[in-house]
């Protein structure tokens, strides 16, 4: 039974690999069939079973998030946006956009949660958002790397939580975090290294396919952020170029993190929850 289930993890694990690595392409159920190496009938009833979506909810669902990526974070022309993302028109891509993000493309692109971050950063504004410093303890954590664009982090997480399953470690209360090694200001996108990690017990075998990293102790402001993963760019900005510089801390020197209260699987993108933490130390 256990190898079965080990079987299909390896499926939806290549097959999800896939769709992250094709999302700007026409994919074809049987192409995916092709890729899990199973019928087309079967396969996408294990998909949907074990990730708790449909392929189309899935690829409908990472699109639109490139998509809000290039609206919140470029000048790219919408229809252009929509193209890309698969839409036969920007009409429809306009009405997929507004389902899930509550506002049309357009309206988004000036009034989204990156809006406010971007209007607090003109004004030097380091109160507007909610900014706590916490000092953590060091945390052993099972891990895959991701290189490239951090938005695209899902992949890793998705190979993460699919092992986490296999090795039976995945739970109600497992953590859903990243941590963050470049600057991607200064780093080209494909070359920006980042990871896909939970926390573990000291007495926790590593999974074959993950990696232990281990968190370094230390104090963190930490910034409680609601909204899109693809507004966050925004508020990294702000909290390096506005928060930090009035708020007595230096930046430390060990990498900062994000934790994920929520799941995009089940919730709206302007509903997402999670806890950004800058690492410090005090000014000297």
């Amino acid at each position: 039974m256990k190898t079965t289930e080990q079987s299909y993890r390896s499926r939806l694990e290549r097959v999800t690999a896939y769709l992250h690595a094709n999302l700007e392409s026409d994919i074809g159920m049987d192409e995916l069939s092709e890729v899990a190496c199973l019928s087309s009938y079967h396969w996408h009833r294990i998909y949907t079973a074990m990730s708790g979506e449909t392929v189309a909810n899935t690829l409908r669902r990472l699109r639109l998030q490139r998509a809000a990526d290039r609206l919140a974070n470029s000048d790219m022309e919408i229809a252009k946006i929509a193209a890309l993302a698969q839409y036969g028109s920007q009409d429809a891509f306009s009405r997929a956009f507004k389902e899930a993000y509550n506002d049309s493309p357009a309206a988004y692109r000036q009034r989204g949660s990156h809006a406010a971050f971007k209007a607090a950063n003109t004004k030097a504004d380091a109160q507007g958002f909610k900014v706590s410093v916490e000092h953590l303890s060091a945390v052993r954590c099972i891990s895959v790397p991701h290189a490239g664009p951090y938005l695209q982090i899902d992949a890793a997480m998705a190979q993460l939580f699919g092992t986490l399953a296999q090795a039976e470690l995945l739970g109600p209360q497992t953590q859903m975090q990243a941590i963050f090694y470049d600057d991607p200001d200064l780093v080209a996108e494909n070359q920006l290294r980042s990871a896909a990690c939970t926390p573990c017990s000291d007495d926790t075998e590593i999974p074959s396919g993950t990696k232990e990293l281990l968190r370094p102790a230390g104090s963190y402001a930490k910034l409680e952020y609601t909204g899109p993963y693809a507004d966050m760019k925004d508020a990294y900005r702000w909290l390096y170029g506005v928060w930090l510089p009035q708020s007595g801390y230096d930046i430390s020197d060990h990498p900062g993190f994000e934790s994920y209260l929520n799941s995009p699987v089940d919730t709206k993108p302007a509903d997402l929850r999670s806890d950004i933490y800058l690492p410090i130390e005090v000014a000297s």
